[in-house]
């Protein structure tokens, strides 16, 4: 019992709970003991509250069978736990580099879930800036070895830990002002393809008319089918970035003076959602929960995700899930993406935390990448942060309307940007030197 209570010990330190500065200590009491059972247990207690918001969410969205998936869901990821643990008995620092790798293989694997990140919990600490240089895979193993260091009683790391939290940050102008559109539109309403373009020109035309200093417009993900005509003459010469469902895929487009100029397709497609793992083998399990969702009859199929991310000119434009992926903002920005805009759809979270965590770890894309990120939301969250991940501007959630949102265009690359994820290697000779020099392996 003792270890769940550690691993949901844990869970409090990520987002979006406000106790990141105790992240090492939970980690640090069970980070030396035991095998396969204790990585389990505290994997029990950290993921059955990480992801609470998702029966939370999909019972609220499709009745009692939808916190179903939540069980296998949170097994499955304590049993990693356990494995890494049972691999590395005796073996802490071995079992350090383990963890930075298996991290590392969410954001590779067919169900791509690279949720539950230990470096999140650095998203209010000033320290997070060291994600310039590595990214948030940089400030995991930064907390793996403070709590590695804490457990063997060398507390001199507590002094260094401190530090990250109250390191001052410089201070950052904003040159230009965005309007955010927060349409508030129900979620199942979407899935019935049923249009909205006539609020979101709405909107637009009523913010523009309260903020005309605002030369760039945000609507959010799959915010519209099409274009309505009356666009041109409320738009003006501004820029319009939008979400948009062109049939089966998922895209960010550039709009101005009529005209489509760029267009990015999702490349990170929401398992179980926007794409269906181990089809085949699991077409009768998807096909039963589509029916108790949606009801007999109910079809599903996978979107068609594009091959890379695209900027859109100087718009680093990516969308909802594509939020926490690293190497998507990455990209854009190694194509000379000059700030980031992400639409997204969180109302699918409904009263739930997840939309509020959703927000938190994407944070970290504006400090890896060194930009300004504008994220606009469905219902929200919608807010303007800073290249150095300061919230400047933030919406109220689950309401209509607009919001006007402080920017900049920057250039130049991070380390991060021109390096990528060296810190993986790192971990990777972690993990050699740890089982190089630990007692044999065993499995308990």
């Amino acid at each position: 019992m003792r270890f769940v209570v550690s691993g949901l010990a844990l869970a409090f330190t990520l987002p979006p709970f406000p106790l990141g500065f105790l992240a090492p200590l939970p980690l640090a009491y069970f980070l030396f003991q035991g095998g396969f059972r204790v990585g389990f247990l505290a994997g029990l207690g950290f993921w059955a509250l990480h992801l609470i918001w998702l029966p939370q969410s999909f019972t609220l969205n499709f009745g009692p069978w939808g916190a179903v998936p939540f069980i296998p869901l949170i097994l499955a990821k304590a049993a990693l736990w356990g494995l890494l643990f049972g691999l590395t008995v005796r073996r802490p620092l071995a079992r350090v580099g383990g963890w930075l790798l298996l991290d590392y293989w969410t954001t590779l694997t067919e169900v791509k879930f690279p949720w539950g990140f230990l470096g999140y919990s650095m998203i209010d600490a000033p320290g997070r800036v060291l994600a310039t240089l590595g990214g948030v895979f940089l400030l995991t193993l930064i907390v793996l070895l403070m709590a590695w260091a804490v457990a063997r009683k060398q507390y001199w790391a507590l002094a260094a830990w401190a530090f990250f939290w109250v390191m001052p940050l410089p201070s950052e102008a904003p040159q230009h002002q965005a309007l955010l559109v927060q349409g508030n539109v129900d979620p199942l309403r979407k899935r019935m393809g049923l249009p909205d373009d006539e609020l979101y020109l709405r909107l637009t035309r009523d913010g523009l008319a309260e903020h005309p200093q605002a030369r760039l417009v945000v609507w959010p993900e799959t915010a519209v089918y099409r274009f309505p005509e009356e666009l041109e003459g409320v738009m003006g010469s501004r820029e319009l970035v939008t979400g948009f469902s062109n049939g089966p895929s998922n895209e960010a487009r550039l709009w101005r003076e009529g005209e489509v100029l760029a267009t990015h397709v999702k490349t990170r497609l929401t398992p179980f959602g926007e794409t269906y793992p181990w089809r085949r083998a699991l077409d009768g399990v998807y096909t039963f929960f589509f029916e108790a969702f949606f009801g007999p009859g109910s079809s599903f199929g996978d979107r068609e995700p594009g091959q890379r991310p695209v900027a859109l000119e100087r718009y680093g434009a990516y969308i909802c899930y594509e939020s926490v992926f690293p190497a998507v903002t990455r990209d854009l920005v190694r194509q000379g993406a000059q700030v980031l805009v992400l639409g997204t759809n969180d109302a699918w979270f409904g009263p739930s935390f997840g939309a509020e965590q959703h927000f938190q770890m994407g944070r970290m894309r504006a400090v890896e990448t060194g930009r300004w990120l504008l994220r606009v939301g469905n219902d929200g969250v919608t807010a303007s942060v800073d290249p150095w991940g300061r919230v400047v501007n933030r919406m109220k959630q689950h309401v209509e309307g607009v919001m006007l949102a402080p920017y900049a265009l920057r250039e130049g690359q991070t380390p991060y940007v021109r390096l990528g994820d060296w810190v993986v290697a790192l971990g990777a000779l972690v993990l050699a030197f740890g089982l190089r020099t630990g007692p044999r392996m065993r499995m308990i």
